[in-house]
């Protein structure tokens, strides 16, 4: 993976206050931040105070991007299909490896 592509993993657990086009409010919690071809992008997954609601969860991330608007830096949905597809593939494959990394880890030990 090319140096511009690592995750930032200094903003994991971080949590975010998200409105979706009908107002409605929901918690997210960081994952990780990565800089793609000179834009920040941030992955988030749904977050749950309560472990039950967390199992029921689907497991799915979304994918922001950081843009500065009306001079306030803001996490934006990604309007091109191929820029989500591909900074999305990239924190799929980076979370793909750090989960096999960690069970390499385990069955060594």
């Amino acid at each position: 993976m090319a140096e511009e592509n690592m995750l930032d993993e200094s903003m994991q657990g971080m949590l975010y206050t998200l409105e979706d086009e009908e107002g409605n409010e929901q918690e997210f919690e960081v994952l990780g931040e990565m800089e793609y071809e000179g834009a920040n992008y941030c992955a988030l997954i749904p977050y749950y105070e309560n472990e039950e609601d967390l199992l029921k969860d689907d497991g799915e991330f979304v994918v922001l991007k950081r843009e500065m608007v009306d001079g306030e830096e803001m996490l934006c949905t990604i309007e091109d299909d191929d820029e989500y597809d591909a900074v999305g593939n990239l924190f799929i494959q980076y979370l793909s490896d750090l989960y096999e990394d960690e069970e390499e880890e385990q069955d060594a030990q």
